[in-house]
């Protein structure tokens, strides 16, 4: 059941999360007049809002994805007024502009996380994004997606020597090597980390767009070709292939003859993820943060009031109120990362309490 009352700053609707205040939606589902977006995954960004307010540097990958929307860009920090309630967005450290939505009205402050990843924790980073900033409050809403003590993540610079070893291996035996990852975020982090030097790096067309999107931010990242630009067969046979995970077993795969195949996702961190769907390789790199990194998060923020959305609800607001903290949780449609390329996306979570759940990779 959703944790509001009459006087909350925000509430769960048909809609969204609404601000009765300021008379508005934080990343709704249905069409609203005025929306803010934290970031432009597709369970977070939707088409057919009247006006939108987001980072002014997310507005490339916004656009790409939802085409002319009526978006005011703020930078980090930025205050803005709607309604009496004051509005700023921090960094959320989880893709290009992504954002937590800091409200402030009557007395009360509330930060809406989204979707979130701290940079730094445990030795792990993400370059190809504003690092997550802890924003004090009195009720801090999170997400929970990786939401068990299972799940802990390596620092990127291992998985990411795990993933240079691969391509090179594969690439002296004339064999491409096609890495699974979400369009946006996760696409561009890899490319970002891996080394150009071992061979071509070939992209699919969903993705393509967003680099183009990340490098007008500012972001840099190694050349990309698409596939129909790779006229000799050589080349193609040591290439990198970043693609959307839908992409495996279609057509668009065949074209690159006998090639590994690989997943990166935090859903990697679980044998039975990779087996159920026959890849070659799982990597266990994730845009979210861990069990670990929810902890701290919430920790920092001082909030004696923490409402859980998608993820792990039950679990993270058991391990809440074991602190001494409230915590309840709302019901939301999040929780698909990436576009319709991701919708069909081929590996799923595993259910709360499974076999899988339980047997760390």
């Amino acid at each position: 059941m959703p944790d509001s009352g009459a006087d909350d700053l925000v509430v769960a609707s048909p809609e969204g999360l609404y601000c009765p205040a300021g008379d508005f939606w934080i990343d709704p589902w249905r069409p609203v007049p005025r929306a803010i977006v934290t970031h432009a995954h597709a369970d977070h960004a939707r088409r057919g809002h009247g006006a939108y307010l987001a980072t002014a540097v997310s507005a490339g990958v916004l656009r790409a994805r939802l085409g002319a929307i009526n978006l005011q860009g703020l930078a980090y920090g930025e205050i803005v007024s709607v309604g009496g309630v004051r509005i700023s967005l921090h960094p959320a450290g989880h893709v290009l502009g992504s954002a937590q939505v800091r409200l402030e009205h009557g007395g009360q402050v509330w930060v809406l996380s989204g979707d979130y990843f701290l940079s730094g924790h445990a030795g792990d980073h993400n370059d190809t994004c504003t690092p997550f900033e802890p924003v004090r409050c009195h009720c801090f809403v999170t997400e929970s997606t990786f939401g068990l003590p299972v799940y802990r993540w390596r620092p990127q610079r291992e998985v990411l020597a795990e993933v240079n070893a691969w391509w090179q291996a594969n690439a002296d035996a004339g064999r491409a090597s096609l890495l699974l990852a979400y369009s946006l975020g996760k696409a561009q982090r890899l490319l970002a980390g891996v080394d150009a030097a071992i061979g071509p790096i070939v992209v699919h067309g969903a993705v393509e767009p967003l680099n183009d999107a990340y490098r007008a931010a500012g972001v840099a990242l190694p050349p990309t070709l698409r596939a129909e630009q790779v006229a000799e067969r050589s080349l193609l046979q040591r290439a990198l292939v970043v693609a959307p995970p839908a992409v495996l077993g279609s057509a668009w795969v065949r074209r690159f003859g006998d090639c590994s195949d690989a997943f990166a996702s935090g859903w990697m961190q679980l044998r039975g993820a990779r087996r159920r769907q026959g890849l070659d390789r799982g990597f266990v790199l994730s845009d979210h943060a861990d069990w670990p990194g929810l902890q701290a998060a919430i920790a920092a923020t001082g909030a004696g009031r923490v409402i859980v959305t998608h993820g792990y609800e039950a679990v993270m607001v058991r391990w809440l109120r074991q602190q001494g903290l409230q915590a309840g949780s709302f019901r939301t449609a999040f929780g698909t990362d990436d576009d319709a390329a991701a919708v069909a996306d081929p590996v799923v979570a595993p259910e709360p309490g499974s076999a899988a759940e339980a047997s760390p990779a």
